[in-house]
């Protein structure tokens, strides 16, 4: 459905974007993640033909759009501030694009009715915008961008400005919609919840570049690099030497899974692998901090020898209190070897 070769963009000596190279299959959803400032949006403009690429090509069903204006692609576009039209009420607004393509009023009627129900806003077409939720103004703001029927639905920070409560639910609701509509999926998101909930497939940027692409089961468990390790919240990375299936670290000797790269690397320690042991059994910690997150209770260690360590363990077995000396062990399962991070690109002259 979409491709992107070799797409550079360039704000004077910087590369927004740095060679892309991206594909999207036909009834995917795609979510491209990465900190302020990695690319991301810049790849959305790219794509909505509001932004210019400086070398490379973006492909369409396989028709280069060089040349091809926004209102030409058959896309439909939907931002973190809904930017819905006041004083239009709610059909108003959903019917906009069917107008614009020339439909007729019943084709309009039939077409906003539709997707009222589709959204979860039955009978909501004679309301003013001005009046809803923001949770309903997304509805809405989703019915407008489907109404043509585009091939290529683009997201921007959809649910940026909503309470995490019903970004969670619509989240779920999102992708429950799109799997049934078939719809080909583009989004860009700073919330990595968000978009490992939402995606078939996850873009990690930064620089410009591609950092890891992969299911969000994957990338997950597996980060690339460093930096995907830290951007994801892991902060157990230490530099180690590995031999064989072990790796000589900061914190003692710590098991790798089999197969892993041998020499000089950086490993992360994912905490639920960090398990409290018997005494004597394992790298001496001062626990630091204790903290409850439901299902799952974090605690903050200090190794007598080390950086930090953060660990996880379910609520019944996290006894040990601040201030509590115990003893850790790591388990190789939840250990992963991380390549290198890759050099950031260099100026331009």
């Amino acid at each position: 459905m979409l491709k992107l070769d070799q797409v550079t963009v360039r704000f004077g000596q910087r590369a927004a974007l740095d060679a892309v190279d991206l594909e999207v299959a036909e009834h995917e959803t795609v979510c491209v993640l990465g900190p302020s400032g990695s690319g991301k949006s810049t790849l959305l403009r790219v794509v909505a033909g509001l932004q210019h690429p400086d070398a490379g090509r973006v492909l369409l069903g396989g028709a280069d759009q060089a040349g091809v204006p926004v209102h030409k692609r058959g896309l439909g576009l939907m931002f973190q501030d809904h930017q819905l039209f006041p004083q239009r009420d709610v059909a108003g607004n959903v019917a906009f694009g069917l107008r614009m393509r020339g439909a007729s009023r019943a084709e309009q009627a039939g077409r906003v009715s539709e997707l009222l129900d589709l959204v979860g806003l039955p009978g909501a077409g004679g309301r003013a915008v001005g009046a809803l939720s923001g949770g309903e103004q997304q509805r809405v703001a989703l019915a407008r961008a489907l109404a043509p029927s585009p091939r290529l639905l683009m997201l921007d920070e959809p649910l940026g400005q909503l309470d995490r409560t019903l970004r969670e639910r619509l989240v779920l609701e999102l992708r429950s919609l799109f799997g049934r509509l078939g719809t080909t999926v583009l989004a860009v998101t700073h919330d990595q919840g968000e978009a490992f909930a939402l995606a078939d497939r996850v873009v990690v940027m930064r620089d410009g570049r591609i950092a890891q692409t992969g299911t969000p089961l994957d990338v997950w468990q597996r980060p690339a690099s460093e930096f995907v390790a830290r951007f994801l919240g892991f902060e157990n990375v230490v530099p180690a030497t590995v031999a064989g299936e072990a790796a000589d670290t900061p914190w003692g000797t710590v098991p790798v899974p089999p197969g892993s790269p041998q020499g000089e690397v950086r490993v992360l320690v994912r905490p639920a692998g960090v398990r409290i042991v018997g005494e004597r059994e394992g790298l001496p910690c001062e626990v630091v901090a204790r903290t409850f997150r439901g299902s799952r209770v974090a605690l903050s260690l200090r190794p007598a020898a080390g950086p930090p360590i953060e660990a996880e363990c379910e609520p019944g077995r996290a006894a040990a209190q601040v201030g509590a000396e115990v003893e850790v062990a790591f388990a190789a399962a939840e250990v992963v070897v991380l390549e290198a991070d890759p050099a950031p690109a260099a100026p331009l002259p």
